[in-house]
């Protein structure tokens, strides 16, 4: 048996993940499979993937050690507190516990244990119920959730925009639609960038896009024997 190394959890590099490196894998619980951005351990430890639950799905009830954050990309995603539809943004505190499920199936995007030691906020956000701030003519966006120096928005930006940010240039993202370009390179849906100069980059929307952005939140910079 192969020893399991872990996955790009040396956050002091920077990373480009996109469809190109698609890596698909069944999950212990079928039919549902997962693909994993990060990952500090086999099954336990700081984990970022996207995960697919196929019509029907259901996972056995489990707690989050270290809380959970989760936005839903494409289907409904449900667990005991509701159904959530595309555009939902929740968050369940460490030592939560749930058993999710999906009737028609849908496609997340999770972080595991990660959340910072007292930050012991619940949040369910629907696309509807998130407050959008407009930042310029071609930016706007929700605040999803705020801890500390830590911020996670969900943005909107029309083709040609320009991602910057003051402070702690250091943050992650995930393309939810649309295209970034990047110094020549192009980030399209479900690409995901993690780096220490993130707001630095001057990342342009290439066509209509709609971001996750996270900043303030790159804890556990370590070394990782992989990269």
């Amino acid at each position: 048996m192969t020893e399991f190394q872990p996955l790009r959890m040396d956050r002091r590099l920077p990373c480009r993940v996109g469809p190109q490196d698609q890596h698909w894998q069944a999950a212990p619980q079928a039919p549902i499979r997962r693909w994993q951005l990060e990952r500090e351990a086999p099954e336990s430890g700081q984990v970022t993937s996207l995960v697919e639950y196929l019509p029907g799905a259901r996972f056995p009830v489990h707690r989050h050690p270290a809380g959970e954050e989760i936005l839903v990309l494409d289907g409904v995603f449900s667990d005991q507190s509701g159904d959530y539809p595309v555009g939902s943004y929740l968050r369940s505190p460490a030592g939560s516990e749930h058993a999710p499920f999906s009737q028609p199936g849908c496609l997340i995007f999770v972080k595991l244990n990660q959340f910072a030691g007292d930050d012991q906020a619940t949040v369910r956000l629907t696309a509807d119920s998130a407050n959008s701030v407009i930042f310029c003519s071609s930016v706007s966006g929700s605040l999803l959730h705020q801890h500390g120096c830590e911020r996670t928005w969900l943005l909107d930006c029309r083709a040609g925009a320009e991602l910057r940010w003051q402070g702690d240039p250091a943050g992650e993202l995930l393309v939810v639609s649309g295209c970034l370009a990047e110094a020549g390179q192009t980030h399209r849906a479900f690409s995901w960038l993690r780096d220490t100069r993130l707001g630095e980059l001057g990342l342009r929307a290439a066509e209509p896009s709609r971001l996750l952005l996270k900043f303030g939140a790159l804890r556990g910079l370590q070394e990782d024997p992989e990269q």
